[in-house]
């Protein structure tokens, strides 16, 4: 059984020093229902994999390069080498990174670091700040916000293998303050108002209803916080917004691509001010492609055979952009 009390102690007794004793109790609460009461089939094949990571003297990380990158003073053995590979093997597909653990590269699908990249120079000093990174992933950028200084970062996604990845991080980092929930955002404490940073990257279009997720991303902030915001757009006039009849790429769950005006005034709308867009970039087969660790259909099987410039349902090819926003 996953020992998730061992896992989250810390963070718990932050939350009741912090004065968020309701939540952590709700979060208590929903640990017990995901680990305990209704496991995931695959848990323990991951948690095998995760146990099976051998452990490594003199861990160093760096967290302000491209590969999230862990080294030691002493040199791996061979044999030491093939136990840490075979471990990470046990937790594919990677699709967020890249990482390098002690010299084995993982050549995630996504290149996330490209969208960092992109994003930090818009940043606010995150030094100090309190985060959160909502559909987080694995937990790449987490790190890279801690990274940055980061006091306490905070990342939330569902998905459980991204977890056990996020974990085979953590185990040569130790009691650093940056965890990853396995929740969504609709299992989140309403009018929280604690983070200094709220990032939402890659989540808008899986919601059926933006507007709501956008009033949930405020509550979040602290008066005066930062809301970090990524989603696809599409072209169009303030007011237009592109609705897939299905899928989007494949995707099912694709429900609305703004334009980037229309995102401005959903914002407006939802209560921010001062919202901006910084970056509006296409997201090509060199971002996202299939690699070595992710070996499943990625972009380049989602658009059109004939036009790349377009899905292959028939629609305008991903256009990603981000707006920076205050509460």
């Amino acid at each position: 059984m996953f020992d998730w009390q061992h896992r989250y102690r810390t963070l718990l007794t932050t939350l009741e020093q912090q004065g968020h004793l309701p939540w952590a109790d709700q979060l208590r609460t929903q640990l017990i229902r995901r680990f305990d009461d209704l496991p995931h089939g695959d848990t323990k094949r991951w948690q095998g994999a995760l146990e099976s990571l051998p452990t490594v003297a003199d861990t160093q990380a760096d967290l302000n390069q491209s590969a999230i990158r862990l080294s030691s003073a002493t040199p791996l053995d061979t044999s030491t080498l093939s136990d840490l590979k075979s471990g990470l093997r046990g937790l594919m597909p990677w699709r967020k990174g890249p990482f390098d653990f002690f010299g084995i590269a993982i050549d995630t699908e996504w290149r996330s670091d490209w969208k960092w990249d992109r994003i930090a120079p818009w940043l606010s000093d995150l030094d100090g700040r309190k985060v959160l990174d909502v559909g987080c992933g694995s937990g790449y950028h987490c790190w890279r916000m801690a990274g940055a200084g980061a006091r306490q970062v905070i990342g939330i996604d569902p998905g459980l293998l991204f977890l056990f990845q996020f974990l085979s991080v953590k185990k040569y980092l130790g009691d650093v303050p940056v965890d990853l929930l396995p929740i969504r955002m609709e299992d989140m404490p309403r009018k929280l108002e604690t983070f200094d940073t709220t990032f939402s990257m890659g989540v808008l279009y899986h919601r059926r209803s933006p507007l709501d997720h956008l009033v949930e991303l405020r509550e979040t902030l602290r008066d005066g916080g930062e809301l970090v915001l990524e989603t696809l757009v599409a072209e169009g006039p303030k007011g237009y917004s592109l609705m897939p009849e299905d899928r989007y790429g494949m995707m099912r769950n694709v429900w609305f691509l703004p334009s980037c005006e229309t995102l401005l005034l959903w914002l407006a709308r939802a209560g921010f001010r001062n919202s901006r867009v910084v970056d509006v970039t296409d997201t090509t087969t060199r971002e996202q492609r299939r690699t070595d660790w992710m070996r499943f259909q990625s972009l380049e099987d989602f658009l059109h055979p004939k036009d790349p410039t377009r899905t292959i349902e028939g629609y305008p090819g991903p256009k990603r952009a981000t707006v920076i926003a205050e509460r």
